[in-house]
């Protein structure tokens, strides 16, 4: 169903900015509170970028621990403790129950609907408001309207909308297709608050040379992958990853890019254990295994039980040896070189792709800036922020929508307080 244009002034309580996640539980919290709601979307339908999430899935949460939940958000994590505390996975998952979403949980705690359909998460939401009688209008917000100093509503490209609370929910610069084109940082700066520079988090990155071409399109599962500042580690992590074109992507390489902030000022390398299941002794005993099976075969066609066929020659060049030197024939030392790659195949990176390919938005409005327990502006009273649009970000896996639905349950919450009061 679209949403209406009106062309006329509108009085509310509440306006909220944005029709994304954030902005639909921002908008559904303060009308189940009381207030009358009015919700801005330039889209013609509410939810564009979270019917992509999960490649259409919607991993909506994560049905982990508090603890294991702000470990999960590298980026100002302890700004969220508030917001998750009041309505955390567990509150969330019986929230979209309730809707008449049914739920269930896949490996590493990823809670997806059973119809694997991100259009029942936001149709569900949307269905939601309509009985909230929020009222859904397609209009871009220009301005905010002050009237002497203090916030008096929105004035959009259509028509103005008069409220003493307004809910920032505008998401980041991620999926600019799906209307994420940074109008809530200038509507933010608009009344002073300090923009971090938005970046891509959870993006793919780009790698020095021609190895990962050589090996497009080959997917790995069950490898570790180490990353490195310098000399120093940052980042360990588990799964799976993706070798294309211009360098490495998957799950593993997402959430390792929100570790990776100093592009430009640090180098970063990252390091990836082929075989994380076997220490350096057992590996060289199979290596030993196979080569003795191989002996009299060339090193390139020996390799096939422990690799992929199509990394096997790009491995080989690592090596540093003829990759048609006869397997009878390696040393001690060739055999310990191979081991070496094999426990931590390097990569040096070049830097992250574009940030219209990041899944989440780093940087936005300085949390320093903004009251973790009501996420009310502490600049502009009324003024309250949601989602994307702050500076936190989390690796993926249901912890990037749990902030969305937790910041903006809060700010929902706190706005409609504050129009009844």
């Amino acid at each position: 169903m679209s949403m209406a244009y009106l062309g006329t002034a509108m009085k509310v309580d509440v306006v909220v900015v944005g029709g994304g996640p954030a902005g639909m539980m921002a908008a559904i919290t303060a009308a189940e509170c009381g207030a009358a709601v009015c919700l801005l979307e330039p889209n013609e339908r509410l939810g564009k970028k979270l019917n992509i999430t999960g490649k259409g899935r919607c991993n909506l949460t994560n049905s982990c621990d508090a603890e294991q939940f702000l470990q999960s958000v590298p980026r100002n994590g302890k700004f969220l403790y508030s917001a998750y505390y009041q309505f955390d996975s567990s509150a969330v998952m019986a929230f979209f129950t309730e809707l008449g979403v049914p739920l269930k949980t896949e490996r590493g705690n990823r809670v997806f609907p059973v119809s694997d359909r991100a259009f029942d998460v936001s149709g569900a939401l949307e269905k939601r408001l309509r009985r909230l009688d929020v009222r859904l209008v397609r209009d871009r917000a220009e301005t905010l309207v002050l009237q002497d100093g203090r916030l008096a509503g929105v004035k959009g490209s259509q028509a103005e909308y008069a409220a003493g609370q307004v809910v920032i929910a505008t998401g980041g610069v991620s999926y600019p297709l799906t209307g994420s084109t940074g109008d809530g940082y200038r509507l933010a700066q608009l009344v002073g608050h300090t923009i971090v520079e938005p970046r891509g988090s959870l993006v793919p990155l780009c790698t020095k040379g021609n190895l990962c071409a050589q090996m497009q399109g080959l997917s790995l599962r069950n490898v570790s992958l180490r990353v490195f500042e310098g000399n120093r580690r940052v980042y360990t992590d588990f799964g799976e990853m993706l070798f294309t074109h211009f360098g490495v992507s998957g799950p593993v390489v997402l959430s390792a890019s929100a570790h990776m902030r100093q592009f430009g000022k640090k180098p970063y390398r990252m390091e990836i254990d082929l075989k994380p299941a076997l220490d350096e002794q057992s590996l060289d005993k199979r290596l030993v295994s196979d080569f003795t099976k191989y002996q009299n075969s060339d090193l390139i066609n020996g390799l096939g039980d422990l690799l992929p066929k199509k990394m096997i020659a790009p491995f080989v060049s690592l090596t540093g040896i003829n990759p048609h030197q006869k397997i009878h024939d390696l040393t001690k030392g060739q055999r310990r070189s191979i081991l070496t790659v094999m426990k931590s195949l390097p990569l040096e990176i070049e830097g992250p792709r574009p940030v219209d390919e990041a899944i989440v938005t780093s940087g936005g409005v300085s949390v320093k800036e903004v009251n973790p327990s009501t996420m009310e502006s502490k600049l502009l009273e009324g003024l309250y922020f949601a989602g994307e649009v702050l500076d936190v970000d989390a690796y993926t896996g249901g912890f990037n929508l749990q902030i969305a639905w937790s910041t903006g349950r809060l700010a929902g919450m706190s706005a409609a307080g504050h129009a009844k009061g």
